[in-house]
């Protein structure tokens, strides 16, 4: 009997195949760019420049490009392993998926539980801000005054109707979205260097004391939020089009886009208000800065542009949760560690059912904090996107062990960088970041504190009632491959 030699794996690690009658996405239906569309916008980047960046020139300044920079390259090292990792591995299971080849499936069922508290929080705080912005801008526009929770429940029903409808509809929306998004900023961003010249990219706020300061785990905490939709890209892997390839190809393009967006565009609102002024403006007036900034550039068409597209940005990024967040379901529901109801497709391929229950269940918690009296913002936005972060960063540090143990399992060492040491140094990383979540959690609040800060005991109890339903039901299985 042949022996391979130790440390390296010639041997294809595949998963195990699905059962002929296993409920499927429809394959073959995404490329590259429409992947890619879902991940960008439910990143919203035009409504984190207006709304995030404020928060990192608030307390890195000028090294806040820097700090973006950061964050792209800590992610793109997480996804050294976890592409080469996603060559084994097409479904539409995310990160669960990974956790159950490289841990097991109790540890996956454990990180299923997260995943669904994570998605959901995140769904909730953000719909419940849109809210208040979808509001602010229909009656600065017309003069119409109606309740936060109207546009909450009217587009929650049509984000959720597009879900179901499956995802030719959605990439219509996200196509017209995202360039519109795209084009403003660029509008910005040489407008500005038309007003005020190349000078606008100065490297002289780039010092030590700026990108390292007291400020950089807040900063690096917003920042990296800005990237929690990159697993998207492997979420649509049973519908994409040659996904050994697509996957990797529509991930980078993903993280590079991003990271370059967010880059240039603080870069250039940070050298066109003044290095040393930034951080002061930003504390200052952090609603207003990038609109009056647009303005005066500009003009009042460009402020109001942006207005509405930072709104209908965040509509773009519900879209992108809710189709990304509805597949999950539905490879949770096919796994066997939900209801299989939830796997149940429409006759485009897309998983209906499972969209349908996001909707309702996102609205029935809505309701209940809006209808008594919570604050969208101060409470329901602050509460749940906190947790929402926090739950994302636990369920990297998991998926990044997974993906450790996964290589040393099946002895995989054909590339030491790829299989061994970005991995490694990726797990290690989110470590520190988990620390810096907890530690700069009042933060992350919005300095409620108190009773928001209990929310944090739901990823424990989320992680164990899931380790329990894999202890309970060993026939779930999250090894089905499709394609």
């Amino acid at each position: 009997m042949n022996q391979e030699p130790v440390g390296i794996s010639t041997r294809p690690v595949l998963e195990d195949p699905a059962p002929a009658s296993s409920p499927r996405l429809r394959p073959n239906k995404l490329g590259v760019i429409a992947i890619a569309f879902f991940a960008i916008a439910a990143a919203a980047p035009m409504a984190a420049v207006v709304g995030a960046s404020q928060v990192l020139f608030s307390a890195s300044g000028p090294g806040t490009p820097v700090i973006y920079v950061i964050a792209a390259l800590l992610v793109a090292l997480f996804s050294v392993g976890y592409l080469r990792m996603s060559q084994h591995i097409t479904n539409a299971g995310g990160f669960v998926a990974y956790m159950a080849k490289g841990l097991g499936n109790k540890w996956a069922t454990g990180g299923a539980g997260i995943a669904i508290l994570t998605y959901l929080s995140l769904q909730i705080g953000l719909w419940s801000q849109f809210g208040v912005f979808a509001q602010l801008l229909v009656e600065g526009l017309t003069g119409i005054s109606l309740p936060v929770y109207f546009w909450i429940a009217v587009l929650l029903a049509v984000v959720t109707g597009l879900t179901m409808r499956g995802v030719d509809a959605s990439l219509k929306v996200l196509g017209v979205l995202i360039l519109g998004e795209a084009f403003a900023v660029a509008a910005l961003v040489v407008s500005l260097i038309a007003q005020k010249g190349l000078g606008i990219f100065t490297f002289e706020g780039f010092t030590p004391s700026s990108v390292f300061g007291p400020g950089l785990g807040i900063s690096l905490l917003f920042a990296f939020a800005c990237f929690t939709s990159f697993e998207a890209t492997v979420v649509f892997a049973e519908e994409a089009k040659n996904p050994r390839r697509t996957i990797p190809r529509a991930a980078y393009f993903v993280i590079a886009f991003i990271g370059i967006f967010y880059t240039i565009s603080t870069w250039a609102i940070s050298g066109a208000i003044g290095i040393d002024n930034i951080q002061t403006v930003a504390a200052g007036n952090p609603a207003g800065m990038v609109f009056d900034l647009a303005e005066s550039s500009a003009g009042y068409w460009l402020n109001l542009t942006m207005q509405i597209l930072v709104v209908t940005s965040f509509l773009a990024m519900l879209l992108g949760l809710a189709n990304m967040f509805s597949r999950y379901l539905f490879s949770l529901g096919r796994a066997g560690a939900l209801p299989a109801k939830l796997s149940s497709v429409s006759k485009t391929g897309a998983p209906h059912f499972a969209g349908l229950v996001n909707g309702l269940v996102l609205l029935a918690i809505i309701s209940i904090f809006l209808l008594a009296g919570a604050d969208p913002i101060t409470t329901v936005f602050a509460w749940f996107v906190a947790l929402g972060t926090a739950g994302f960063i636990t369920i990297l540090l998991v998926t990044s062990a997974a993906i450790v143990v996964f290589f040393a399992r099946n002895r995989i060492r054909d590339n030491l960088w790829v299989t061994v040491i970005a991995p490694s140094l990726s797990f290690l990383a989110f470590i520190v970041i988990g620390y810096l979540t907890l530690d700069n959690y009042d933060a992350l609040l919005g300095g409620a504190g108190g009773v928001a800060r209990w929310l944090l005991l739901g990823i424990p109890l989320f992680f164990v009632a899931g380790m329990a339903r894999g202890a309970q039901k060993p026939s779930i299985n999250f090894a089905a491959v499709i394609g």
